[in-house]
Parts: C-alpha cells; sequence; structure tokens
C-alpha cells in the first residue's frame, strides 16, 4: 500500500524544515516538487556552532497500519546518508523513531527499511526503554541528513509504500 506518493505538487505541502537552527546552528533544508514528479529533500549541512543536521517533517501523516513490517522507499540519492524519522506523538519534540538508509548517487533505487531498523531517539541520542514502533500510530513523518555530513545534499522522493500489511 503506497502510503506517500509524491507525484503532485500538493504532496509536499505542509512539511517543515527542522533543523539544527533549533539550536543555534546554520543548516538548512527544505522539501519541493520537481516537475519530474518526485519530491526534493534539499539543502545545506553545517557544522559551525555546534550544528549538523538539517531535516524536513510533516505533523500530520499517518505511516500504516496494524501489521505493516516495513517501508519501501524510492528514491535517488547523493552519495549521503539520510535518516527517516517517523514520530507516535504529536507535538515538536519527544521520541522519533529513525532509520538510516545510503541509496546509490545518481540511480532510482528501492530500499526496504523493516520496523526493526528503527531505533528510538530523543534529540540524537539513543532511548533504550522507548515503547516499540507501532506503524499504526504514527502521526508525523520526517527525513533527515546528520552525523557531521557537511555541504550541500538531495534526496529525491518518488514514493513511501508500507509492506506486509494484511
Amino acid at each position: 500500500m503506497k502510503v506517500l506518493d509524491f507525484s503532485i505538487p500538493s504532496s509536499v505541502e505542509g512539511w517543515v524544515a527542522i533543523d539544527d537552527r533549533v539550536m543555534g546552528g546554520m543548516s538548512s533544508s527544505r522539501l519541493r516538487f520537481h516537475p519530474d514528479g518526485h519530491a526534493v529533500f534539499e539543502g545545506y549541512v553545517s557544522t559551525a556552532n555546534g550544528g549538523g543536521f538539517a531535516s524536513v517533517r510533516h505533523p500530520a501523516l499517518r505511516l500504516g497500519i496494524q501489521g505493516t513490517e516495513g517501508y519501501r522507499l524510492h528514491v535517488r540519492g547523493d552519495g549521503k546518508r539520510f535518516k527517516l524519522n517517523l514520530r507516535m506523538e504529536d507535538g515538536l519534540d519527544g521520541v522519533n523513531y529513525q532509520a538510516g538508509f545510503l541509496p546509490p548517487a545518481g540511480h532510482w533505487v528501492e530500499i526496504l527499511l523493516t520496523i526493526s531498523t528503527f531505533s528510538p531517539r530523543y534529540r540524537g541520542r539513543l532511548v533504550p526503554n522507548a515503547p516499540s514502533l507501532r506503524p499504526e500510530k504514527v502521526c508525523q513523518v520526517g527525513w533527515m541528513v546528520a552525523d557531521g555530513q557537511a555541504g550541500a545534499f538531495q534526496l529525491d522522493i518518488r514514493a513511501v509504500t508500507a509492506v506486509g500489511q494484511p
């Protein structure tokens, strides 16, 4: 079941940049529509002023039902490592479930992220006693680039499909 489809311009509405500027950094990002029919997560990561991450998030998206075993991403990267972030609570702050992936530069690929690959984090730190990720409770979705990968970045996204549903 396709849960995010970026083939039309309105698919990028409602996404908000949440970059390291919230803590004094200088990185910036955005999610925009490309006329070829996909979204583009792009920007610049700076490690100045203690920064080092850029992200966008949609505060009101569902991403699965009970029985979802993972997500298939249809993406094209630039050689950098990205993260898919999922949240089971409303609000700006809280536990964020992250799964990293490294799409090859310049080629469209499908990448499967199983539920078990998502780790609970709070402000970048592992939360060992957090509840397990429950896809039916996901209410916020985001994309991130971090981990000291300074410089320009671009991730093209066609779709995210929930897999393993009954």
